[in-house]
């Protein structure tokens, strides 16, 4: 394994580039002429598919009237809350909205503006993805991985769209690569640039950027050339840093009186902590907080909630029994803008009744994880929509349906790059850097797949944060496999492997939506197994000329990526491009 892949010296700056540092278009000394351009190309197809549908992009309810205030108002910019006037807040930080806001700011107050920000977090994250995986394995499996992330089909959604899930995925790829330059030179201020990228993301989707801490910590704890010790001092005051920089909204709250600042959506006592760590925290996984108010998941129809106090109090948000309470806990007869209404209602995050209007495009039984929608659920000429079974919602919600094309497309290729990667480099020293990447990337994504899969995944937005670890993964297993087929031996039979086992995990993924593209299913399985002969063929006869190995490893790469690139390219169509709400590209767009 020594030879497949070898650890490439950091070429981030270099005399010879200087030159030339205001031509983009050049690749920077130490990597090949070609590099540059290409990753330029990925930056591009990145910009359209995120920016296509901009002219067409629609407000998410409750957060655009968040932005419009915060835009017009310093005293409710300052707080994150919903009315000019900052007498309440909903069930998020200040931090989620203020991209949008500059941009309101900037542009005015538009649809596309409030998209704009994700659009551009989604390009920079692309092209920090290929700067991470190409310091951390080599140029091309950095352009793949870049290209790969670009491709994710809950990301070419999620970066069209007003959501505050671009800029924690952003936050969380930047954080990576921080942490990258202090785990290869033992760097403690690298280490903290990390925590502040953390900590940002925390201020975008608070408990869930948190995730990413057991993956950072384990791998400087491994890996970092230095000893034992300062590696603990290093974790310990970046981990305060992170720790300042992510609680920084919460202890405002906490330390300004309750009458001189809005109240907290999320909450029965009015308490930043019970939103930030029990109602977006714990009571994500069933666990609930006192003062924090029950999770409304996916599982079922929520209750309203409990009235907020003696009839009149306050002068916006706390109200009697039969009148509209505006921070969002209601009577059993009043409607409560924050989504959790009564049976007949139209909820707007999605969890909805029986008789009501699902915003994200489908009704009924399909946000209960209730039977499929077949023809006759479906309105006249979204027949490509039609399921042929039900939408997983327990602990296999990620490798099925809605989420499963989200994001699970490159699961076996992701799982057998880890594995493989870490047998054949169990005899590298402490230090090596691509075991020890090996290991951080498997760490996030053992966190966050558990995570997910344990708790109720409201919206599909929240599985991107598998992206940044599954692009990186399944790049190096693509460079890895292929130098291992190419020198031959037992090795060069994982490649073959890896092809056949993608071929039938797309199939299997793709027959939940049928009726979407058909001709495209067919057509990749059917250039899947060509290529498939063609790699066997060549192994087996050991004559096949050279021209043939390489179209046929060719292919056989092009047909793994086939699947997630054709749903990532669908939201071009906007009825598959997803909205505020649903981050999902393909047939699942709408229906989650």
């Amino acid at each position: 394994m020594s030879e497949t892949l070898t650890h490439p010296p950091s070429q981030d700056s270099a005399p010879e580039s200087r030159p030339h540092r205001w031509a983009v278009w050049r690749s920077p000394a130490g990597q090949p002429a070609w590099a540059r351009p290409a990753l330029l190309g990925i930056a591009l197809v990145a910009a359209v598919l995120y920016a296509w549908n901009l002219r067409l992009v629609d407000y998410a309810p409750r957060y655009a009237d968040a932005v419009k205030s915060m835009s017009g108002s310093w005293r409710a910019f300052l707080y994150g809350a919903v009315d000019p006037e900052a007498t309440y807040t909903l069930d998020k930080l200040a931090g989620s909205f203020v991209p949008q806001v500059v941009s309101a700011k900037i542009f005015g107050y538009h649809a596309w503006s409030l998209a704009l920000p994700q659009v551009i977090e989604g390009v920079i994250a692309v092209l920090v993805m290929y700067r991470v995986v190409r310091r951390w394995v080599g140029v091309v499996p950095g352009l793949l991985a870049a290209g790969i992330f670009t491709l994710t089909p809950v990301a070419a959604s999620m970066f069209g769209h007003s959501m505050e899930d671009g800029a924690l995925v952003m936050c969380l790829v930047l954080a990576v690569d921080a942490y990258q330059r202090a785990v290869l030179e033992g760097r403690l201020r690298s280490l903290i640039g990390a925590g502040v990228w953390v900590g940002l993301g925390f201020q975008a989707k608070m408990v869930q950027a948190w995730m990413i801490l057991p993956a950072l910590a384990v791998g400087y704890l491994l890996t970092a050339p230095i000893e034992l010790r300062r590696r603990v001092r290093h974790l310990g005051a970046a981990g305060a840093v992170m720790l300042a920089v992510s609680l920084s909204w919460v202890m405002l709250y906490t330390l300004t009186p309750a009458s001189d600042r809005p109240y907290i959506s999320g909450t029965t006592n009015n308490n930043a902590f019970a939103m930030v760590f029990g109602y977006n925290g714990l009571g994500r996984v069933g666990i609930n907080l006192p003062g924090a108010e029950e999770v409304n998941g996916r599982n079922g129809v929520p209750a309203p909630g409990p009235l907020g106090g003696p009839e009149g109090e306050g002068q916006r948000g706390t109200v009697g029994t039969k009148a509209q309470d505006q921070r969002g806990t209601v009577g059993t007869k009043a409607q409560d803008q924050r989504g959790t209404v009564g049976t007949k209602a139209q909820d707007q995050r999605g969890t909805v009744g029986t008789k009501a209007q699902d915003q994200k495009g489908m009704v009924g039984p399909k946000a209960h994880g209730g039977p499929p929608m077949g023809p006759g659920a479906l309105p006249e000429g979204y027949e490509s929509k039609m399921e042929s079974r039900a939408d997983p919602m327990g602990w296999t919600k990620l490798f099925d349906g809605h989420l499963g094309v989200a994001i699970g497309w490159l699961f076996p290729l992701t799982l057998l790059a880890l594995l493989c990667g870490l047998w054949w480099r169990r005899r590298a020293e402490r230090t090596d850097p691509v075991r020890g990447g090996l290991v951080m990337w498997g760490v996030w994504l053992v966190t966050f797949g558990f995570v997910f899969s344990a708790s109720a995944v409201a919206h599909t937005a929240y599985v991107a944060s598998l992206a940044p670890a599954i692009a990186a993964v399944s790049a190096l297993g693509i460079v890895m496999f292929g130098r291992a087929y190419r020198r031959g031996g037992r090795q060069g039979w994982i490649l073959p492997l890896a092809v056949a086992v993608q071929l039938a995990w797309a199939a299997w993924l793709w027959s939940h939506y049928p009726n979407f593209l058909p001709w495209a299913r067919w057509g990749t399985l059917l250039l899947g197994v060509a290529a498939l002969v063609g790699l066997v063929l060549a192994r087996v006869t050991r004559t096949a000329s050279s021209a043939l190995v390489a179209a046929a490893l060719a292919v056989g790469v092009g047909v793994m990526l086939a699947a997630p690139a054709t749903y990532a390219v669908s939201v071009l169509d906007p009825d598959y491009s997803g909205n505020s709400f649903d981050a999902n590209a393909g047939p699942a767009s709408g229906t989650a």
